[in-house]
């Protein structure tokens, strides 16, 4: 299983940034590695509100699922089908209140698919692909909520 933790420090208050965080249809205006969320559940947020995604390269994409939501301590969302190499996936929030900033921390959690050759596929690159594209987000998170 691979483990990815980033955080970023956001000059912006805990509520603002859950808001932003637990909006389902948001995420392609903070992350600019996604082209459209959709929301495919009948709820908009709290537990078990369900999005689909699409990728920027206009041939990958995720469905995913909140599966804890304590406002403005803890929110994950866990993968629930995708184009990705993947078949697991979760990454949970947390956040910290630091004078008028909020640090904002994912810890990303995933297995992959393919057996050893996944493992292997997932030190040359898979984990790094993550990381990048958690560190667009979370500056894309920065940026949208600062204005």
């Amino acid at each position: 299983m691979g483990k990815l933790v980033n955080d970023i420090t956001i000059n912006a208050s805990i509520d603002k940034i859950w808001s932003i965080l637990t909006d389902l249809e948001l995420l392609d205006k903070t992350d600019p590695t996604v082209k459209k969320a959709t929301l495919i559940s009948e709820n908009k947020t709290g537990l078990e509100a369900k999005r689909k995604v699409l990728m920027q390269d206009g041939k990958n994409w995720f469905d995913e699922k909140i599966i804890a939501f304590i406002p403005n301590e803890e929110l994950v969302y866990q993968l629930t089908d995708c184009s990705f190499p993947i078949k697991g996936l979760k990454h949970t929030y947390s956040f910290q209140k630091i004078g008028d900033q909020t640090k904002v921390q994912q810890v990303m959690e995933y297995t992959v698919k393919f057996g050893i050759l996944g493992v292997l596929m997932d030190k040359m690159m898979i984990g790094k692909q993550f990381n990048s594209g958690i560190n667009k987000f979370l500056t894309g998170l920065k940026t949208y909520a600062e204005k």
